[in-house]
Parts: C-alpha cells; structure tokens; sequence
C-alpha cells in the first residue's frame, strides 16, 4: 500500500517565523515566566524540557506570532539544521516563545496529526526533503524557510492510519524516554554515595580517616602534547558533560589542519574551551584525538581515573578557578591552578569496597543504555516503511 502524498501548505493551518533578534535580546530574560525555545530543546522527536530562559507574558503576548501552543511543530531554520519537534499535550507549559532561528507550524485537525508530520521529517525521505534548501554561505540556513516548507510533499494516510503508525513509534520512543529518566536517577544515587563517602564521611564517623592521604595534582598529572597526523584516530570534543565522539555532536572540523590535533589516550584528563563553565572529562576511549586548543594530562596510573572524575565533580565550586581568559574566543584552564591542587585518596581497599556498590548501579545503567540504543535501531528502521506505507502496523 502506497499513501497519497499533498502538499504540507495543504495540511496545515498556521505558520509562523520567530520574532527578530532585536525583539528578544538577553536583557529581556526573567528568572520565571513564558519559556523561550533554543536548540537544546529541540533535539528529539517531542520537546526537551530541561532548560530554558524565560521572558514575561507582558513580553510573550508582544511576540504573539511567535508563541506555540501545545500540539504545535517547532522547526530550527538556521544554525543547527533539521531540528523539528511537536510540542505534546502533557508539556510542562501550556505556550512557548520560539527563538529567531526557528518557525512554528500548527496542522489542520482533520488532516494531520502533528506526531505523524515529525516523525516524517525526521525520516531518511522527510530529513532530504526539509534540508533540500539549505544555503551553506555563512551561518547554514534554510532559504525562505516557510514558504518552501509549505511547498514539500508528504506521505498523508488518514487519521486512523496516521494514529497507529503514530503510536506504535512512539511507544518504541516512551520506553527510551523512561530508560532516560531511569539512568537519570540512578546517576544521581551514584553521586549521592559518592557524596555520602568521600565528601560527607559518612561512613567515617563524619571525619576523614588519618589514613588517607592528600596529594596535589602536580604529582600525578603530566602535560600531554603529541599531535596527530592519523586520520583513523576518532576525534573527540570536550563539554561540561564529558568527553564525546565528535561525530555525535558536531559536523565541523576540530582545526583546518588536521594534523595539529592533539593526542589523548584512555584515563586521561582533558580541559577544552568554554566561556562561563569548565569544560572537561575522563578519555574513555583507547586514543582519541582532540582540538590543539585544549589541554591533555597524562595521569599517573596508581590514581584511580573513576575517583579523580567523581571528585572532580563533587568538588566543582573548588576547580572554579580553574578558568581564565585567552586569547582566542572563549577560555582555557589554568595550568598552573590545576596543578597546585590536591585531592585526599582513600586506601585502596576502600575504593574497592565504594566501586562495588558503583558498578553495580553503572551496570545497570549500561544495560539500559544498550536496550535503548536498539529500540532506537529498531524505530529508525521501521520508520521509513510505515512512513511510505511500505509496512503495515499489521505485518510488524
């Protein structure tokens, strides 16, 4: 069975672009208020809501045109292409201001349910067919963006049709987001213990044992500077959240030259570059390379890599400092800060003992992170049939 296609001009009822740069500057943010939309919120398939700016609702009724409502699609038209989301009826608010770079869209009831248009344009068809006029000059960007929206064609079954196809996608896509919320959580009771242990001593009386010794950073970190001239070394890039394949979060080049790449192997610490947070992680990985902007330390392999990240972490108001101004964009560590801190460490014994009860909570996370990495396997690969009617809800 093959669905009819139309036009998406003729199954939708509104579009509207964001208000222009000068409309919604910084200054206009609040502490509470009307949630302004970026694209941190726009990374799935339904809204992320996790953070957001906020301007008044004096200031959101101004930008009336740029205010999406629950059932609404948001779509990212410059800077980070093909970013598309519905806003779902269980959302944390009932309206949204949509930044300058994306446009909002609302569908016709009787044509078009807003989850069955998303899950189009996030298919290997619907993905060519929203970036097909894309302008690389410059920021990328979509070229007059709600009008040739309109223009594209789309598989449209009926309701009925789009409805089961809708809810078996997304019922592949609630056991992800619960897995996410899952992990989440037991992040957090890794951290707790970790606190627990090593920050409130808990388990000591409340005091640090007089075993434990204290040790600065100079005696165990080495400056790291070889540089890479392999391309089948993965690059990596470094945020406040960690250490990550390039490929999973950038498509620009680290540097012009790939040859200027810095090399960093498994356990050791590398700082990049950040304007207000310390961006930093644990390489995980056998050997990565990373941008020649940032800094590698070798550490020494009698310190505990596991330990040295989860103190970092616990201590992040202590490596604050680390931050100075450079002279490119942005920021760099200060080598010599770091160096002259210090860390208390346990007895190995001790760490035994604390990495048990970890593990096991890592372990379980790992799990549920490889059962979600095949549901979304398995809704990628059903998602172009049932969109192209190649596929029935009934064969699955």
């Amino acid at each position: 069975m093959t669905f009819k296609t139309k036009r998406v001009g003729d199954v939708i009822d509104e579009i509207a672009m964001g208000p222009f740069g000068s409309n919604i500057k910084v200054d206009c943010f609040v502490p509470s208020g009307i949630p302004v939309l970026n694209g941190s919120n726009l990374t799935g398939f339904t809204l992320t809501e996790e953070t957001f700016n906020y301007v008044t609702p004096e200031k959101a009724t101004s930008l009336k045109r740029a205010v999406a409502w629950r059932g609404d699609i948001v779509i990212t038209h410059r800077g980070t292409l093909g970013q598309i989301v519905y806003i779902p009826a269980d959302s944390k608010h009932e309206k949204y201001v949509i930044s300058q770079s994306q446009f909002r869209v609302r569908c016709k009831e009787t044509e078009m349910l807003p989850e069955f248009m998303v899950y189009f344009f996030h298919s290997r068809e619907g993905k060519h067919q929203l970036l097909s006029n894309t302008s690389q000059v410059g920021v990328p960007a979509l070229a007059r963006p709600s009008s040739t929206f309109q223009e594209l064609e789309m598989p449209v079954p009926t309701i009925a049709e789009q409805r089961v196809i809708v809810n078996t996608l997304s019922a592949l896509d609630a056991r992800i987001a619960e897995n996410r919320k899952i992990n989440h959580h037991l992040k957090k009771i890794a951290q707790a213990v970790f606190k627990s242990w090593f920050v409130d001593f808990e388990p000591f009386g409340g005091e640090m044992p007089v075993d434990w010794r204290v040790v600065e950073f100079s005696s165990f970190l080495t400056i790291r500077v070889g540089k890479s001239n392999d391309p089948s070394i993965p690059l990596f890039s470094v945020t406040d959240t960690g250490i990550y394949p390039r490929s999973d979060k950038f498509n620009k080049n680290l540097s012009k030259a790939e040859t200027k790449n810095k090399i960093a192997y498994e356990t050791d610490i590398v700082f990049g570059m950040s304007r207000e947070i310390l961006n930093w992680g644990i390489m995980r990985a056998p050997i990565g390379g990373v941008s020649s902007a940032y800094n590698v330390f070798a550490v020494a392999s009698d310190i505990n890599s596991k330990y040295l990240e989860s103190f970092i972490k616990a201590h992040s108001l202590y490596f604050k400092d680390l931050i100075r101004p450079a002279t490119r964009e942005g920021q760099s560590v200060d080598k010599s800060a770091l160096m002259l801190k210090s860390m208390y460490l346990p007895p190995d014994d001790v760490l035994a003992e604390y990495y048990a009860i970890e593990d096991s909570l890592t372990s379980e996370i790992q799990g549920n992170g490889k059962e979600s990495a095949h549901l979304a396997d398995l809704r990628d690969t059903l998602l172009p049939r049932l969109m192209s009617g190649e596929l029935s809800v009934a064969e699955i």
